[in-house]
């Protein structure tokens, strides 16, 4: 066979993926039960994460919630600070950042995220396959449980399984609800009977019945055939990025030996590497789609170099360039392109946060209108007020002249201002005409809010031109 053709052969493994046939059908993945350092060290990530998941919708700062994302009411809370609409530019710029930071971690260290941070992995490893495994056992013991006819100990063991996993999906979706309208208002629904919130009540069975399907029967699925993210690597992935990867320098070619001579590599060809696999690759054939970099095949791999008195690492973090050259570059033209890209947007955000207040105001001289004849010893000026509330409060505003005495007149308006609410009003500056000294004479209008300042705005009254005219001759 010529080397062409081996090449070809070896590659066939990229025409379709391990769980399913050439037909079609499901391959269902068992995958034996990891441990290691690796997995310790996940354990305790995601122990962190779905602490922080299920533990911050009951922090609060100022009495509301720590993070809030009811977008439906336009009411958005991220740590303690409140957003509204008026800043969908910050929340722009934020999930370029968000988007641009995984990009970056991919080109260096590859599906890193999927790994160790995406929900989707969390929650199948962490939580939906470790109770799998108390209950039915590991993976050799969950195909005989499949394989076996229905009897009480399959249907106990079946039910008691799903049962506990239609509960952690629809505790975990309520948890989701909470993000949404807060811990506060889901209480207040959960007390109250099914009848007033049927709707509600509804909506929450039927993410709760997707939430459960997705772990229970998708799983590995919504990986390979849904998110879009293991497509996005084959572009973003070169040969100086970190992934999980194969030495095949160091482990070819595969075999058992005695012999202290042998021509064969570290590689045992002991399968172990495949059978912990969620997905069901053999790593060994390279980066590939499926790879979710859970580092399972690293830990299995260890165990066994460790057995047959040989290094670790025949299967580790490392880039192709480090595998077959030696040599590691994380300072690629890409990533430091990415860097600079993701250092310049958090210059931005981080300087758009610091001048960020809780009040937008301005005022101006509404355009194309002169002065008035108030009466005849007053002039006055029609000014637009514009106040934007950033806050969950409820804001009465109240305008005075500084500097010069006259009195503010409010057009038809309260000047109150609702949470994350606008007021848009009209006033007129009405001066004695004795005090004009000037044909455009500053004036200062100070802002108040229950007895406090809130800003000071600068601008200019027009006096009578006809006045200034005859003071000119």
């Amino acid at each position: 066979m010529s080397e062409e053709n081996k090449h070809k052969m070896n590659q066939s493994f990229r025409d379709s993926i391990a769980t399913v046939t050439q037909k079609g059908d499901r391959i269902w993945i068992y995958p034996k039960k990891p441990r290691g350092k690796f997995y310790n060290a996940r354990i305790l990530f995601s122990s962190v994460l779905l602490l922080l998941l299920y533990g911050l919708p009951f922090v609060k700062v100022n009495g509301n919630p720590l993070i809030l994302l009811n977008i439906l009411d336009r009411k958005i809370i991220l740590f303690g600070a409140p957003f509204g609409p008026h800043d969908f530019h910050l929340f722009v710029i934020a999930m370029i950042l968000i988007i641009i930071s995984i990009f970056l971690f991919t080109v260096v260290y590859g599906r890193i995220f999927c790994g160790w941070l995406c929900p989707q992995t969390v929650f199948m490893e962490m939580v939906y396959r470790k109770i799998e495994y108390l209950i039915e056992g590991d993976a050799y013991k969950q195909r005989a449980l499949s394989k076996m006819k229905w009897n009480g100990e399959k249907i106990f063991k079946k039910s008691f399984k799903h049962g506990i996993f239609f509960a952690i999906a629809f505790v975990t979706s309520n948890i989701f609800l909470s993000y949404i309208i807060g811990i506060d208002e889901l209480s207040k629904i959960i007390q109250a009977p099914v009848s007033e919130h049927l709707t509600g009540f509804t909506a929450i069975l039927i993410f709760s019945t997707v939430f459960y399907y997705v772990f229970a029967f998708f799983r590995e699925q919504a990986c390979l055939m849904v998110c879009p993210y293991g497509r996005l690597q084959g572009v973003m992935l070169d040969e100086d990025s970190v992934v999980i990867s194969y030495d095949h320098v160091r482990g070819e070619p595969r075999g058992v030996s005695k012999k202290e001579n042998s021509t064969l590599g570290d590689c045992v060809d002991c399968n172990q590497c495949v059978q912990v696999c969620p997905t069901g690759i053999d790593i060994r054939n390279g980066t590939q789609l499926e790879c979710v970099n859970c580092t399972a095949c690293i830990d299995a791999c260890d165990e066994v170099m460790d057995k047959v008195d040989k290094p670790r690492g025949l299967i580790r973090y490392a880039s192709l360039n480090e595998i077959e050259k030696g040599v590691r570059s994380l300072l690629t033209s890409r990533s430091i392109g990415y860097t600079v890209v993701l250092i310049i947007l958090f210059g931005i955000l981080t300087i758009l946060m610091s001048v960020r207040g809780n009040f937008e105001l301005s005022i101006f001289r509404t355009p194309g209108m002169m002065y008035q004849q108030y009466d005849s010893l007053h002039v006055s000026n029609l000014y637009d007020f514009v106040l934007i509330n950033k806050t969950f409060d409820t804001i009465p505003a109240r305008l005075e002249l500084d500097g010069i005495d006259g009195e503010i007149k409010v057009i038809g308006s309260n000047l109150i201002a609702e949470p994350h609410g606008t007021i848009e009003a009209k006033f007129l500056v009405i001066i004695k005409d004795s005090d004009i000294k000037e044909l455009n004479t500053p004036i200062s209008i100070v802002v108040k809010t229950n007895g406090k300042n809130i800003d000071e705005i600068k601008t200019s009254f027009l006096g009578r031109i006809e006045k200034f005219r005859k003071k000119k001759k």
